[in-house]
């Protein structure tokens, strides 16, 4: 994995001790609520319902299991025993006290971390596909890439007040594990006939108010295009951008409201302009960063595949579920899920995290990933490692084995801690888990992504999902939307409003019916939920839901 030189040490250790400084004038009253709320956005520090919330970065989704073992350390000495993993690959702490974040922020940076970020109208943390470097299906690692666009957006002086925040997303598979469409701007490495790497752009994805699916910008764009290319998008949408309404903001509204084509003319212009001075040494930069990366990469010599024939059946469930092919024969990546029965998804606890470290040393060459599906991936493991590996997991509460499933649930905070909510996401996460676990464990539903937004502004990610569930307040009351027919991979969709919402109590059993008129239509159990909603329609789910309810 990449390793900060010197100048990115001394500037997270320079950003951590200027914090310091401000929260110290903020606790004296020298500087107003008003006044100190752009300083702690720009370190990650929100103020939600009941305290403050820290989000830490993590680039493209990658840690150290020092870096994890930090993360556990925090949770416990500074906040109440856990972390809350999101879907843009960071982690929050849900309970710091203000006097501590700058103790934080330096224990971050003694293992390479930062918060800066993580808030405000800026870039945020550029996210990716978390088998990266290790994928069968991998066209090109789409990490060194992800790290220059960190290095060229950290503090960028033109996108540090964005009209609205601005998410990338960057991908080099065949398979999109990392929603590239969904994002303002995604990217799809690949490589050309020479093999060279190559990227298509799409542009004004997003969910929220408005969801929509990006567009192709430009196809094959080399290398030394992409850095200005990027920079000319930015600067086109900080311009135009709406600033007098931050619901339409975003970069998806002002393509679709200057159209394509439009929107292609004038940043083209905008690249014609751009003295290419300052990157002029991209493609220098960007193979001391590949370089960085296959230094870091472990030796990894083809070995024996795993034999399940007489294996346990719960260790073969596991395997079936968790663990994908990885690029060398006789390796595995292990995804773990943290999402047990009745489980809070995304949330670790500090010991936890320190379990998951140990192994992680054990057996991934001290190397993790999070995903946008807040789970964790050990890309590194040997097949013949698999069942020891399993029976570590399992013995602290985290051998689960519903990767894909539909108990696999997205769920942001909700109510319960976010200031913004509508509705609680946490409670109605835990019920559908407890449901759902025990129809996985007779039923064979397979791969169905579920998840869940306490609000419209969609960090739950419920439009992208096969089934998703919106909390809303009607009439002071907590209703709940359902949207079927989402999804988040290369053939991104948006979910489509079933109907009328439901009282929590009862959406479990809507999510049931719903479920049961999936067994029920599709053709066998090849067919996944979208590829059968595709086919037959919302009408048959809006009457097994509603007719008779």
């Amino acid at each position: 994995m990449y390793q900060y030189d010197d100048h990115d040490q001394s500037f997270v250790e320079a950003r951590a001790d200027e914090f310091r400084n401000q929260v110290e004038r903020r606790l004296a009253g020298q500087l107003s609520e008003d006044e100190f709320k752009p300083l702690r956005l720009q370190n990650g520090l929100y103020l939600q319902l009941h305290a403050y919330m820290l989000r830490v970065a993590i680039p493209y989704g990658e840690l150290s299991s020092a870096q994890l073992r930090k993360l556990g350390y925090i949770a416990d000495t500074y906040d109440k025993g856990y972390g809350h993993f999101t879907t843009r690959q960071n982690i929050q702490f849900n309970w710091p006290k203000l006097v501590d974040t700058p103790d934080i922020l330096d224990h971050l940076a003694g293992v390479q971390m930062h918060a800066i970020q993580t808030s405000g109208n800026c870039i945020r943390n550029v996210t990716s596909d978390p088998f990266a470097g290790v994928a069968a299906d991998e066209f090109i690692d789409p990490r060194p890439i992800s790290e220059l666009m960190r290095q060229w957006s950290m503090l960028h002086p033109e996108f540090a007040f964005l009209p609205r925040k601005f998410k990338f997303a960057v991908t080099g598979a065949a398979d999109d594990r990392a929603a590239i469409k969904f994002h303002d701007i995604g990217i799809w490495a690949k490589v050309d006939d020479a093999g060279a790497p190559v990227f298509d752009v799409y542009v004004g994805g997003g969910q929220g108010r408005t969801p929509r699916v990006a567009k192709l910008f430009e196809s094959a764009v080399p290398l030394p295009e992409l850095m200005p290319l990027l920079d000319a998008m930015l600067r086109v949408y900080n311009l135009h951008g709406r600033r007098d309404n931050k619901y339409k903001a975003r970069i998806k509204i002002l393509v679709e409201e200057l159209g394509l084509e439009n929107y292609r003319d004038e940043v083209k212009a905008e690249v014609a302009g751009i003295d290419r001075a300052p990157f002029a040494t991209v493609e220098a930069e960007y193979a001391r960063i590949k370089d960085a990366f296959e230094e870091g990469t472990p030796g990894m010599t083809p070995g024996e595949p795993i034999d399940l024939g007489a294996a346990d059946p719960a260790f073969s469930g596991w395997v079936k579920t968790n663990v994908a092919a990885h690029r060398v024969p006789g390796w595995a990546i292990a995804q773990i899920s943290v999402k047990p029965k009745g489980g809070i998804p995304g949330d670790v606890t500090g010991e936890q995290m320190r379990a998951l470290a140990d192994l992680a040393d054990t057996f991934s060459q001290g190397e993790l990933r999070i995903t946008h599906r807040q789970n964790v991936v050990f890309p590194y493991v040997k097949a013949t490692d698999l069942l020891a590996l399993y029976q570590g997991l399992a013995a602290v509460g985290l051998g689960e084995d519903n990767i894909g499933e539909a108990s696999d649930i997205i769920a942001c905070p909700g109510l319960d801690y976010c200031a913004l909510a509508t509705a609680r996401s946490i409670p109605v996460a835990q019920e559908l888990s407890s449901m759902l676990r025990d129809r996985e464990a007779k039923d064979e539903l397979g791969s169905i992504s579920l998840n869940i937004s306490g609000c419209i502004n969609a960090c739950g990610h419920h439009h992208a999902a096969n089934i998703g569930i919106l909390g809303l307040n009607k009439a002071e009351k907590e209703s709940y939307q359902i949207t079927l027919g989402g999804r988040s991979d290369e053939n991104a969709a948006v979910g489509d409003i079933l109907g009328p919402g439901f009282a929590q109590a009862d959406v479990p059993g809507a999510v049931s019916k719903i479920i049961d008129t999936y067994l029920d239509l599709r053709t066998s159990t090849q067919e996944r939920f979208p590829d059968t909603y595709a086919r037959v329609g919302k009408e048959p789910f809006k009457e097994a839901v509603y007719v008779g309810a």
